[in-house]
């Protein structure tokens, strides 16, 4: 039987090409009615205006291109993975080095502070002039360098890395670099730079916490009686890390004109200050005891402070912009900062461990033989791994100004949680010996701090929920930002523009989902080979299934969706994994001839496809609940094969092999924890495990004829460490070997021993 295509089908086919190929008779007949809808029943997201600022505020990066669902690999694996300069590197080998080995961390505890020589030589030094361009006396060491010695500095001392990280983080140097006048900066930066002043920024306040824009803090403008205009100031701020010791605050307030003197806003809103912290009328007399972990934090308050104009951060022009200033600065606390404290913190683990499981004995062998540390040891390594991949390349985007909140809030985010994952998991290796404080416990005071990170730079819980992908959807997708303003200014031309762009962006790919999905990612002609190319073939197709689901949402939700937190979160932790897989791809580009480290990065691999599978689920379940979609979600479940199943599993087969091959390589273990400090000494632990581990290896033959010497018979089935002088006697060892044994065995049980301390009379 035939089948003819009609007349009538010819004609309207024809005449639906012409509706959408014309744009007069499009914006007529489809355009000009949508946009009334929507505009009516609100289905798109509206933007206030501190929202407004904060999207416009740094700029896209990659991050764009994962939500496009058509990554430009060949471009992003050619995005900076950068190394230290000669300068940034003898830095960190001399001068950190020298303050970590200044630094003793239990006695800081006892003392609730830094040394005073620690002080003086912090000031000495510069380290808290590290982001500070030379020519203002400062280091001006770039983006990965500040990151890699506060690293360092946490492997020593959280307290130390907090202390060194916040005047280079957001606070006065960060904002005079950007936005200071001249003399402001000539003045600040040199005495910045040297020590001479000690910086702090008061944002957060009782009522304003992750919700910055809330801040109460007041500043009114005034005439003195000189007829001087002036702002007085009433503030009430507190977790001011620094505040305590701080000789210049950086301080955030809501400026209010009302008597209109400086021009006809009444209201000009969130503006920035310097403040000298001895100005009259501000108290600095109490403090804050984060966790127990003594580093400087404190509330600050103010009752009736004045200031003049020129205090203002940027002068006349720095009025009002105080919002903008922060949204932009905030990339080096979340992208560099805190980042580089967890990933410090998750390669002292990883040192930590892979040595006290090779000391620790039981049942007669060591407890890294054991299957069940070993699950625990590839997922510590493993997210080091991942952890330093992120940190590298985060730093490279920051040194290239790529100042990407959605990015930079991902790196908080995770890194944050996964020093927190890790740091559990070491506890729980030590046993007995991590949850005993003293001077031999490494992992305890990190422990106590792990929460402090999560908190700070906005709480981890709304960086999930809002940031990730809130932000990130309307600063990213590729129409959804045009559509949003064309509403708002009811320009119907741009409006159908980004409209109809966005159909075709969606229906493109839909089909491109379908075809991928079938091939498990096949389709897709990756930009590399090998093994990077087989995990670019995935991350394109999840990137595809992430902007079908991004549109999907959107036409569920509307403007609600910003609302829906649940949802929300799951999309942002299916952005942040893509991102974290493109961190390892770019990683294991770059340092191809290191195979011995294959296994981390798979591991890496496999972990964030089965986390970005488990979102992807998650949005689909949880995205349709209505009773009437559900014919419809099984329809898109057929349509896009079910969900981007990657079938991704962290074998027990490779976590043994990463376990392994962490306690029994010392280059993967160097590889792996390459910026803890190591004391030279091994009259502390850290020391004394590297000597123990070591010895260990040389004195294995030795070990291995005693053990067979009690198969055998020859010696008695006793604890090898008692056994060492009979051996001698036995001529089994000689005389020097016999001395190496037992010192072996008696560092081994020094090792292993937890700290005590005599009853308080």
């Amino acid at each position: 039987m035939q089948h003819y295509i009609t007349m009538p089908t010819v004609w309207i086919i024809g005449g639906i090409v012409i509706l959408l190929a014309v744009p007069y008779l499009r914006r007529m007949v489809l355009t000009r009615p949508i946009f009334a809808l929507l505009k009516h029943l609100k289905l798109l997201p509206e933007i206030s205006e501190t929202e407004r600022v904060a999207l416009r505020a740094g700029n896209n990066w990659i991050e764009k291109d994962l939500f496009s669902g058509n990554p430009n690999f060949k471009k992003i694996l050619k995005e900076s993975y950068p190394s230290l300069s000669k300068e940034e590197k003898n830095f960190l080998d001399t001068k950190a080095e020298k303050l970590c080995e200044m630094t003793d961390d239990w006695q800081t505890f006892q003392d609730n502070d830094l040394s005073k020589e620690v002080w003086v030589y912090l000031k000495k030094e510069k380290f808290f002039g590290m982001n500070i361009p030379k020519k203002y006396g400062g280091l001006e060491l770039s983006p990965l360098a500040q990151s890699t010695i506060v690293q360092k500095l946490a492997t020593r001392s959280q307290t130390l890395a907090i202390t060194v990280m916040v005047p280079n983080s957001l606070g006065p140097a960060e904002l005079l670099q950007h936005y200071g006048t001249d003399l402001q900066k000539k003045y600040y930066l040199p005495r910045l730079a040297k020590g001479q002043e000690v910086p702090c920024f008061a944002l957060t306040e009782p009522l304003a916490g992750t919700d910055a824009a809330s801040i109460r803090s007041e500043g009114t403008v005034f005439k003195d009686k000189s007829g001087k205009i002036k702002i007085r100031l009433n503030f009430e701020k507190r977790y001011i890390t620094l505040g305590g010791v701080a000789s210049l605050i950086g301080l955030a307030f809501q400026l209010k004109d009302p008597k209109k003197l400086l021009g006809d806003q009444k209201e000009i809103g969130i503006t920035c200050a310097l403040v000298p912290a001895d100005t009259k009328g501000i108290y600095v007399e109490r403090r804050h005891n984060p966790m127990g972990v003594p580093f400087i934090n404190s509330p600050l308050s103010g009752k009736n402070v004045e200031i003049g104009i020129d205090q203002v951060i940027g002068g006349k022009n720095g009025l009002g912009k105080g919002w903008k200033m922060l949204m932009e600065s905030l990339a080096v606390g979340r992208g560099i900062s805190l980042p580089a404290i967890s990933a410090g913190g998750l390669q002292l683990v990883t040192r930590t461990v892979a040595n006290y499981t090779q000391i620790r004995h039981q049942f007669d062998i060591p407890i890294g033989k054991f299957e069940g540390i070993q699950e625990v040891l590839a997922e510590i390594s493993g997210l080091s791994y991942l952890n330093e991949s992120m940190r590298v390349f985060t730093a490279g985007a920051v040194g290239n100004k790529h100042y990407s909140s959605v990015v930079n809030g991902i790196v908080k985010y995770h890194s944050t949680e996964q020093f927190r994952k890790a740091i559990n998991h070491g506890m729980d290796i030590l046993g007995g010996a991590g949850i005993c404080r003293g001077p031999n416990n490494v992992l305890s005071s990190p422990y106590i701090g792990a929460p402090i990170a999560i908190t700070v730079e906005g709480a981890n819980i709304v960086t999930r929920s809002l940031i990730q992908f809130g932000q990130g959807l309307i600063r990213s997708h590729p129409y959804a930002y045009d559509e949003i303003i064309a509403l708002e200014k009811g320009d119907i031309n741009a409006f159908d523009k980004a409209l109809w762009g966005h159909v075709s962006h969606f229906i493109l790919n839909k089909i491109k989902l379908l075809g991928l999905g079938l091939s498990r990612g096949l389709l897709y002609i990756p930009s590399h080979f090998g093994f990077i190319g087989r995990w670019e073939q995935r991350l394109y197709w999840a990137s595809t299934a992430f902007a079908c689901f991004a549109d999907a949402a959107l036409l569920v939700f509307g403007g609600n969706l910003k609302r829906k937190e649940m949802i929300s979160g799951r999309f942002g932790d299916a952005l942040s994994y893509m991102y974290m897989a493109t961190c390892l791809l770019r990683r294991y580009k770059s340092e191809q001839k290191s195979a011995e480290l294959t296994k981390y990065a798979e591991w890496g691999l496999l972990y964030c496809f089965e986390e970005m599978e488990r979102a992807f689920k998650g949005i689909l379940i949880n995205m349709f609940p209505q009773i009437w979609l559900r014919p419809f979600v099984r329809f898109v479940q057929i349509f896009v094969s079910v969900y981007p199943r990657f079938r991704s599993t962290t074998h027990d087969k490779l976590k043994h092999q990463m376990a392994v091959q962490l306690m029994d390589n010392p280059e993967t273990k160097q590889s792996l924890s390459d910026y803890v400090y190591i004391p030279k000494t091994d009259k502390e632990i850290m020391g004394l495990y590297e000597k123990t581990v070591d010895d260990m290896v040389k004195l294995a033959p030795l070990v291995d004829r005693m053990k067979q010497a009690v198969k055998a018979g020859v010696l008695p089935k006793q604890p090898l460490d008692t056994l060492v002088s009979k051996a001698e006697k036995l001529k089994l060892v000689n005389k020097a070997e016999a001395k190496s044994l037992a010192s072996l065995f008696e560092n081994m049980t020094t090792a292993i021993q937890v700290d005590h301390f005599p009853f308080k009379k």
